[in-house]
């Protein structure tokens, strides 16, 4: 899989906003909490990855009806979706000066053509000390290492059934996707029901 930037700017991938909101004092005593500014650029991004992966439950897996959206929920509630998942590490990783950005898969919901298809998010990593990107899925539940050889994904799509990766590196996250969480009102109605099916 090759990285397509949609900003050939890499300060594009290092922005904050109202939903990577990295100067929230909630991403600030996580970061220090997690010990991880003395570390070197690979070993943060390895523990910002692995603290959203396990600590951070996914929604549907655990049954949770909360639905949070921006970087700060997501710590507050200590649950999300994977497209909020993907919020908070990007905020993480944005805020330790490492540039960030979204990435998708469409894939079958449920395993199950029938079910249709949803929008799976998850994050790529620029490494300056390695001059490359990385990608790092931290969707939990599903095994995933962290990485700088091999992607990290949870999922591999069967191109043969309509599943798919896209190859662009985003600088923000899709606007479907922050319009589910706006709109939702019930994390397990929302995955079940409303994620969306494309870019």
């Amino acid at each position: 899989m090759g990285f397509q930037l949609e900003s050939p700017f890499i300060d594009d991938y290092l922005k904050s906003s109202d939903i990577i909101d990295y100067d929230n004092p909630k991403i600030e005593a996580l970061l220090e909490s997690l010990h991880v500014r003395s570390l070197p650029e690979v070993d943060k991004v390895r523990m910002c990855y692995e603290y959203v992966r396990d600590e951070i439950g996914h929604s549907w897996d655990d049954q949770t009806h909360t639905v949070t959206l921006t970087a700060s929920e997501v710590v507050a509630h200590k649950t999300g979706i994977c497209y909020a998942k993907a919020n908070l590490l990007a905020a993480l990783l944005r805020k330790e000066g490492i540039p960030s950005g979204f990435c998708y898969q469409r894939l079958m919901l449920f395993d199950e053509p029938a079910q249709g298809f949803y929008l799976h998010a998850f994050n790529a990593a620029y490494l300056p000390s390695l001059k490359r990107w990385i990608y790092i899925d931290a969707r939990g539940n599903v095994a995933t290492d962290f990485s700088i050889e091999t992607p990290a994904l949870a999922f591999t799509p069967d191109e043969s059934v309509g599943e798919k990766t896209y190859e662009t590196v985003f600088t923000a996250p899709n606007d479907k996707t922050i319009d589910v969480l706006r709109s939702a009102d019930d994390a397990l109605d929302m995955y079940a029901n409303q994620l969306p099916d494309t870019l």
